[in-house]
């Protein structure tokens, strides 16, 4: 009966994560049809073929579920990135990936920049998102530390990664040029910041 009542318990959990997920795969997917700010739960709701009161059960705000997308995107960033490193990649290689991630994956991008810049979250979700900076910053300082070359440059990881970040919030919807003309640019820019790092820690030293 024991073993009857936990089979059922881990069935519900499973039901319970199957569920969350298609949310937060609906609230993604609809991040390539709508602006941010234009998505509410109920937008989810109706992509997922939930009610949006079923909804709250799984997140307690809008804030709380795309900080859950944001966790698992980063997940997908730290998998990738480590693919690179273990395939030879070095630092300037690193940069660009971290860039050309931040072109395409718009919805992370988006959350991104949404949580940095609202001041107003609601303390659960300011306390998740507060832990996912700390994680990636933690996982970008890991990979680099694996690369050749990474302990000497002694790059400022939070500078960096910020760096990069701002350069693609400058020049995505940079007008009069192609998506590749400025993908281009942005990764000049991103490698002209990395080369920047290690002059200036080179006349530290």
């Amino acid at each position: 009966m024991a073993s009857d009542k936990s089979t059922f318990k881990q069935l519900r959990e499973d039901e319970r994560e199957v569920r969350k997920q298609l949310i937060i795969r609906a609230a993604m997917e609809l991040f390539e049809e709508k602006s941010f700010h234009d998505i509410g739960m109920r937008d989810i709701a109706v992509k997922a073929g939930v009610s949006a009161a079923s909804i709250y059960r799984y997140f307690p705000s809008r804030d709380d579920l795309f900080v859950e997308a944001l966790l698992q995107d980063i997940n997908n960033i730290e998998r990738r990135l480590y693919k690179r490193v273990e395939e030879g990649e070095n630092i300037e290689g690193l940069a660009i990936a971290v860039v050309d991630y931040l072109i395409d994956n718009e919805a992370t991008f988006q959350m991104m920049c949404h949580f940095m810049i609202r001041g107003e979250l609601n303390p659960q979700a300011l306390k998740k998102f507060n832990g996912v900076q700390r994680y990636f910053i933690k996982m970008f300082d890991n990979v680099l530390r694996q690369t050749e070359g990474a302990e000497n440059l002694r790059l400022n990881t939070q500078a960096f990664f910020a760096s990069l970040a701002g350069v693609v919030l400058t020049y995505r919807n940079f007008p009069g040029h192609t998506a590749e003309e400025k993908r281009r640019a942005m990764h000049k820019l991103a490698l002209l910041i990395m080369h920047q790092s290690a002059i200036d820690v080179l006349e530290k030293d």
